[in-house]
């Protein structure tokens, strides 16, 4: 009987079989790993298509962005009967239905406003899946802050490009931006909180074909960093599908950036929770430094906005991304207000007998208490238990403490 005659091999073998064929793989760290997606456009759905597939165990996804018609060209979680719901909702759907066994948790919101830095730190990796400076300088300052790696993806058209960055020890994307990108970024920071959301709404022309592409290398370099094998940390990889003239890059630390020392400790309170008061938080950290100067968050909150016309202000504490055009605009002139933020929180401020939550701070945040040259981070870890999101593991537990 010909080899064509034969009757094909059947293998009975497990889901995972052909994965842990290979010599270096171990399935139960990915199992176990938790990575965080913050983006669940093409992008996005590629690189959460991706790790279901390869039976990641915990998963954050993380928009805040509807599924429009547009969307369905570029985006293989979603179909036409999604249209109008939250991305970040169907691609955690969709990667459960891939893998059942999976512990995926949607955001739908804004990574700068509704993600509390205790979900960074919950992760093992983060992957970028964004489309714009701000929020990728926000994903790197909370990588930083709680020592987690990330891995930035961006596209465009038939061309994208892979970076990976784990400060202190690596180049940060802030040290990979140009004075030309610093000087557009601060120039958008000091547009009208219209103008902002204008420029935010602005999308960049892509396809899925690029999309697959950046995305299965960030979790190709995921995977890797789950391993402890080398991955494209301060180093990325520029993927050119024109003419296929793609190249690696390898980033510099820059001297001048602020995110290349060890970061502060962080106190993990598993009893206060986003309604407690901050007062309580500020006497907590108070005994483990000996006093507190200032409460920091890890984000800009818009504290009142003042009409330039005839004097009105209304309280706000939100963060700008939150902030509703009704608190924009002047019931009474119709012209924008400008606002007015707060970056910290002293002893004397009327904040400390608020709440997190009333502060304009998101669950599960983290906060930087100081006292002369100390600081350490308080996490308001009581918030996990309203969440999906796993314990740390040992090693998680061990960073930052």
């Amino acid at each position: 009987m010909s080899i064509q005659e034969e009757s094909p091999l059947v293998l009975k073998d497990h889901r995972f079989a052909r994965l842990e064929a290979i010599k270096w793989w171990d399935q139960s760290l990915v199992r176990q790993a938790r990575i965080m997606v913050v983006g669940a456009g093409a992008l996005g759905n590629e690189i959460v298509k991706n790790l279901a597939l390869l039976g990641v165990g915990h998963i954050v996804v993380v928009d805040m962005d509807r599924i429009e018609s547009s969307n369905l060209c570029r985006s293989v979680l979603f179909r036409e009967g999604d249209e109008g719901q939250f991305k970040a909702a169907v691609a955690a759907r969709s990667a459960k239905e891939i893998y059942p066994d999976a512990d995926v948790e949607a955001i739908m919101g804004n990574v700068m406003a509704d993600v509390g830095l205790g979900y960074f730190r919950r992760s093992d990796a983060v992957l970028g899946a964004v489309d714009n400076r701000e929020a990728r300088v926000f994903v790197n300052a909370a990588c930083a802050r709680v020592g987690r790696p990330w891995i930035d993806g961006g596209i465009e058209v038939l061309q994208g490009i892979v970076r990976g960055f784990a400060p202190p020890s690596t180049a940060c994307y802030e040290c990979t931006m140009s004075e030309a990108d610093w000087d557009l970024l601060n120039q958008r920071r000091s547009c009208s909180l219209l103008a902002q959301r204008a420029i935010a709404q602005q999308g960049t022309p892509t396809t899925p074909i690029a999309a697959s592409v950046i995305g299965a290398i960030q979790v190709a370099e995921a995977i890797k960093l789950l391993h402890g094998m080398e991955a494209l940390m301060g180093r990325g990889f520029v993927f050119e599908g024109e003419n296929h003239t793609s190249y690696p890059v390898t980033y510099s630390v820059n001297p001048e950036c602020r995110w290349h020392e060890s970061p502060y400790p962080i106190e993990v309170m598993s009893d206060v929770t986003s309604d407690t008061p901050l007062r309580t938080i500020w006497n907590r950290a108070s005994e483990l430094l000996g006093g507190v100067d200032a409460l920091e968050p890890a984000r800009e909150i818009v504290e009142s906005t003042t009409c330039p016309k005839c004097g009105q202000s209304q309280r706000v504490l939100k963060p700008a991304e939150k902030v509703h055009r009704a608190q924009i605009v002047c019931p009474r002139c119709d012209v924008e207000c400008a606002p007015t933020y707060f970056h910290s929180i002293t002893g004397d401020s009327y904040l400390l007998d608020l709440s997190p939550r009333q502060a304009g701070l998101p669950e599960w945040d983290i906060l930087w208490a100081r006292c002369g040259e100390k600081c350490i981070g308080v996490e308001v870890a009581g918030d996990q238990s309203r969440r999906t999101a796993p314990e740390l593991n040992p090693e998680q537990a061990r960073t930052n403490a």
